[in-house]
């Protein structure tokens, strides 16, 4: 069965929304973690706990839409072409690690249920951009597979 041209326009016009949405969501996420990156001093009372609040928001919502809206469509098998679900099965393993880093540094900073101790900031946020940036570097892989024709 071969699919249509509205079909595959539509498939076409949905891949190209689903990245569009990733790439605003890091753009924001990189917009904030660079305002928690420059908040100085790094005490309970800092003004920049809310802005810090918002940071561990924001880089959840853009891990976890990484992950549903994007490798859980490959994953569960929406996804036809096999070089897309190679490059996915092959970066993913290294997606899901920087995605652990982010869930551990929100589960840290984010003051919703414990008091912040922010002491480790720097040397959190440092590791943190290290596993963003392996990740963004895979998530383009990804992309470059889902925009190639």
């Amino acid at each position: 069965m071969t699919m249509t041209e509205p079909q595959v326009s539509d498939r076409r016009e949905g891949t190209r929304g689903m990245i569009r949405k990733l790439l605003n969501e890091r753009q924001e996420m990189l917009a904030m973690f660079c305002r928690v990156a420059g908040l100085e001093p790094y005490n309970d009372a800092s003004p920049g706990v809310d802005v810090l609040q918002e940071f561990c928001q924001i880089l959840i919502d853009y891990s976890a839409f990484g992950h549903f809206e994007i490798y859980e469509r490959i994953v569960a098998g929406r996804e036809r072409r096999s070089q897309v679900v190679a490059v996915a099965r092959e970066v993913y393993p290294r997606i899901a690690e920087a995605s652990e880093v982010a869930v551990e540094f929100n589960d840290k900073y984010d003051a919703s249920d414990h008091t912040l101790d922010l002491h480790e900031l720097d040397h959190d946020l440092s590791k943190l951009g290290e596993e963003l940036a392996v990740r963004i570097e895979m998530e383009d892989h990804i992309i470059q597979a889902l925009t190639s024709r």
